[in-house]
């Protein structure tokens, strides 16, 4: 009989692949994106210290979009961002989260390159 893997194990698994990777220090935090069908999230994480130092999401009050569509990806890479640098954060490390580089998590990262991070 066949096991079939359900899209959120295998997600965990790239994540945990990409995690072994890559971490993000206080010179060079990491830049990690969740979406969901509904939403989508950044953060700022410093991996060393264990501390979110930025966060933006759809969900914020400050950010007026409808979270499940391209336009909130990239006003929520730019207001990380924005945010990130207004800490004094220019460089970071993207985290995909185990998605595919494309769509959201694309326009999320294009944008928040636009805005001035560098990655």
């Amino acid at each position: 009989m066949i096991h079939k893997i359900e899209k959120k194990e295998i997600r965990s698994r790239i994540h945990k692949r990409i995690r072994r990777k890559l971490q993000g220090t206080a010179e060079r935090p990491r830049l990690a994106v969740f979406r969901s069908i509904a939403h989508i999230y950044a953060q700022v994480i410093d991996d060393s210290a264990g501390k979110t130092i930025v966060s933006a999401s759809s969900v914020d009050k400050a950010i007026k979009t409808n979270g499940g569509n391209l336009a909130a990806a990239k006003a929520i890479g730019k207001t990380v961002a924005e945010r990130a640098r207004e800490k004094g954060i220019q460089r970071v490390v993207f985290d995909r989260g185990g998605y595919q580089y494309h769509g959201r998590v694309k326009a999320l990262a294009e944008a928040a390159r636009a805005a001035g991070l560098e990655f």
